[in-house]
């Protein structure tokens, strides 16, 4: 079994992706690992957070590790959330009001088009101690609800209503999301290069 450290706090976050890989890896949480860091996200862009995160985690350990970055863009906001999805209503990082932000935001408008795209930032140190850098990306087309609806996921799964469901993330059990998820989507090409690897 390879052990691949993920830097991230997000314990559902980790939930998900290890329901993914199955028992091939044994991915471990910052917390896990003995990290205890709040890693700065201070990019434009979800491909320099994920490499930042993915960067300072293995300046600390020395060991392979990924970290992903996902963003909820939506069209008629400009792409906003996008990269300060977490932090949307402020610094504190509540899902709550970044929820009810998007929602007032779009108070309105009719069209409610977004997606959600996710990049993952690999770091991985080759048999020739040569460090790696490789990225994946996963999209998750859909639409924003006109009000939350379900109690399950995170983040903004109770308005995030993916193309071809009739439900939103919150309303699916875990299986049933990681069938659109843009999670899986990158987690799956990630574990596919690395098991190619290995």
């Amino acid at each position: 079994m390879y052990h691949l450290i993920f830097a991230t706090n997000n314990q559902n976050k980790v939930a998900e992706i290890q329901s993914l890989v199955g028992s091939d890896f044994n991915i471990q949480s910052l917390k896990q690992a003995g990290i205890d860091i709040d890693i700065p996200e201070p990019h434009d862009t979800l491909q320099e957070n994920a490499f930042e995160k993915a960067i300072t985690i293995f300046k600390i350990t020395n060991q392979n590790c990924f970290s992903e970055d996902t963003g909820l863009e939506i069209e008629a906001l400009n792409g906003s959330p996008g990269v300060k999805s977490a932090r949307y209503a402020g610094e504190g990082r509540d899902f709550q009001a970044n929820i009810d932000k998007v929602l007032l935001n779009l108070s309105g408008k009719q069209d409610r088009t977004a997606q959600f795209r996710t990049v993952i930032c690999l770091l991985w140190n080759d048999a020739h101690d040569k460090l790696q850098t490789h990225y994946f990306v996963g999209i998750c087309k859909g639409k924003i609800a006109t009000e939350m609806q379900g109690e399950k996921g995170f983040g903004y799964d109770p308005i995030f209503i993916p193309d071809g469901a009739n439900k939103s993330f919150a309303q699916m059990s875990m299986e049933e999301k990681n069938t659109y998820s843009h999670r899986q989507k990158a987690v799956t090409q990630l574990f596919e290069f690395l098991r190619n690897l290995t």
